[in-house]
């Protein structure tokens, strides 16, 4: 549900590391990030930074890293064997989740602006957030180096993006990118040869191979008009790869950098390296991913390889990954722990999703408790999860079931419909847990002056409606549930109807449940607008959930009185 963005920062300091570990500071200390790696370089004397966290939040934490970099490191004194041209060299935003590259887009302008007008610095913007053609590719920008920069920035083709157009002596000169996801993706083979390995890694990088005349390893390189040799393209686009031996596991591997995950995802990387491995007489043994992933991407080559089955994709997150794995061998040379390996699961709070986690044991213990929450609207929540599941395990059945094999994929949509509900759902039986402390904790802020008192009453009727809108939002994903629960008693298979019928009874009882809790949290709301309009819906939800599930019940119940 959260917005998350990678940021990517880029500091030229890779030997003192008393100066990273004050830069790094600044970005631990930030609220809403979390620090994933810090790799230093000495003879690049550079130092590349991993966080990742909530668009804002990242923003934030990169001004004060890029802040304290300009007050740490200075650029008239540094040598490495990287291009440079600042104390921050590059700072790159990445979608993770939830998020549109045109979004972090305007997040890089504004952490741009920021640098630029609150430190000084001139700042290019590059790749997707370029705001020229020419400076999209990052070495434009960063040609000259620093000792080019005094000149390059007082040019008028060259003027920054943002900050002064006159250079910052010791900062130098930052560019500020957004970028898609880099996955770092090696694939194993079941041979030594890097030669072989690497006739494998030219027949599916983008730059392919050089063309040559005659003999494709020893004949003529076959040379442009400019006298730059020929290349014979790979099969992938946005794909860098290599072949090379691995000592420690004894055996070669593709190496491959995917540079966009949204063009050539993980899984059709792997396929594609397998199916050219094979025309040259190696097998894909496994393969391995170098640092982390998003969850997405994981999950989409769960869907992939089980699209090849023909089974249905309407499952869990957890089965989906786990098909991945054991479809990619990404276990073969060492566990794959997802907690440690996909960026999501690396930053969950400790809270989150903390009932929909619990045992069922747990749970009911947890409501029983003396303490108010969670109250009607989790519970509401959570039955009306419960609903759904039924009606996707309907679903899943149906799909497998035999003799309708060429049905797999219209069960397949249900059932994903229903894993895509359930999942909200799960998430509102904290979040109505969380907009109640949202209410406590404004009641608790202070109200000694006037102003406190306004602001105050402003918070307690801000948590208030968000108190309205969470069993509004489980009322509404409970009614639409139960339209997986109709096609099942419907299409679905039959000795199981009787579950898409228990399905919408729960998620009836979790429509009035959810539409008590709008009732009884508005006693206090003072915008009586926002509440009639609620109200009204609310009617017409209830009234649609009713018929629905006596339309589904009556099925069923003809269903089971013919069976």
């Amino acid at each position: 549900m959260k917005k998350l963005i990678e940021c990517v920062p880029n500091f030229s300091e890779g030997n003192d590391m008393g100066v990273i570990d004050k830069i790094t500071q600044e970005i631990e200390n930030a609220e809403g990030v979390k620090l994933l790696d810090v790799d230093p370089g000495k003879a690049t004397n550079r130092t590349v930074v991993t966080f990742v966290g909530t668009p804002d939040e990242v923003v934030e934490a990169a001004f004060r890293a890029v802040k304290k970099a300009s007050e740490l490191i200075d650029m008239r004194k540094h040598q490495g064997a990287h291009p440079r041209m600042g104390a921050t060299d590059v700072c790159p935003l990445v979608p993770v989740s939830n998020i549109s590259m045109d979004e972090v887009v305007e997040y890089a302008h504004k952490l741009a602006k920021r640098i630029g007008d609150e430190l000084g610095i001139s700042v290019y913007c590059y790749e997707n957030a370029a705001m020229k053609p020419e400076r999209k590719n990052l070495a434009n920008c960063r040609s000259g180096e620093y000792e080019g920069m005094a000149e390059k920035v007082a040019t008028p083709e060259w003027k920054p993006d943002f900050g002064p157009a006159k250079l910052n002596p010791s900062a130098g000169v930052t560019a500020v990118g957004a970028r898609d996801f880099l996955v770092a993706y090696n694939i194993n083979l079941n041979t030594t040869s890097t030669r072989r390995a690497n006739a494998v890694a030219f027949d599916v990088r983008e730059k392919g191979r050089v063309k040559r005349q005659g003999h494709p390893l020893t004949g003529k390189i076959v040379k442009d008009e400019k006298g730059d040799p020929v290349h014979i393209p790979g099969t992938l686009k946005e794909v860098k790869a290599i072949g090379w031996f691995i000592e420690e596991y004894g055996i070669a591997q593709i190496s491959m950098n995917l540079t966009n995950i949204s063009v050539t995802p993980v899984h059709k990387a792997f396929d594609e390296v397998s199916e050219k491995a094979g025309k040259r007489g190696l097998r894909v043994t496994g393969s391995e991913l170098v640092g982390l992933v998003p969850l997405k991407a994981m999950l989409d080559a769960g869907k992939y390889f089980l699209a090849k089955q023909k089974r249905s994709l309407g499952v869990s997150e957890s089965e989906l990954i786990k098909i991945a794995v054991k479809s990619m061998g990404l276990d073969e040379l060492k566990p794959f722990n997802p907690k440690e390996k996909i960026i999501e699961y690396m930053i969950a709070g400790e809270d989150e999703k903390q009932l929909a986690t619990m045992s069922i044991e747990k749970f009911a213990d947890e409501t029983a408790s003396e303490s108010p929450a969670p109250g009607g609207g989790s519970v509401s929540a959570y039955v009306a999860a419960l609903g759904v599941s039924l009606g996707t395990m309907v679903a899943n059945l149906s799909s497998h079931k035999r003799g309708w094999d060429e049905r797999w994929e219209e069960y397949s949509k249900w059932a994903e419909k229903g894993q895509a509900l359930k999942e909200e759902l799960l998430f509102l039986v904290d979040e109505d847990t969380r907009s109640f402390n949202r209410i406590m904790e404004a009641f608790k802020l202070p109200k000694k002056t006037e102003e406190d008192k306004e602001a105050r009453q402003q918070a307690i009727q801000a948590a208030t409606k968000y108190a309205i809108e969470v069993p509004f939002r489980v009322m509404k994903k409970a009614l639409q549930s139960m339209d997986v629960m109709e096609i099942m008693a419907e299409k679905g298979l039959q000795s199981s109807a009787s579950d898409a019928a228990v399905g919408a009874l729960c998620a009836r009882m979790a429509v009035r449940g959810a539409f008590l809790n709008v009732k009884i949290n508005a006693a206090d709301l003072e915008d009586k607008d926002f509440y009639e309009k609620i109200y009204k819906e609310g009617i017409e939800l209830e009234e649609a959930a009713r018929k629905k599930e006596e339309t589904i019940v009556k099925m069923v119940e003809k269903t089971i009185a013919g069976s």
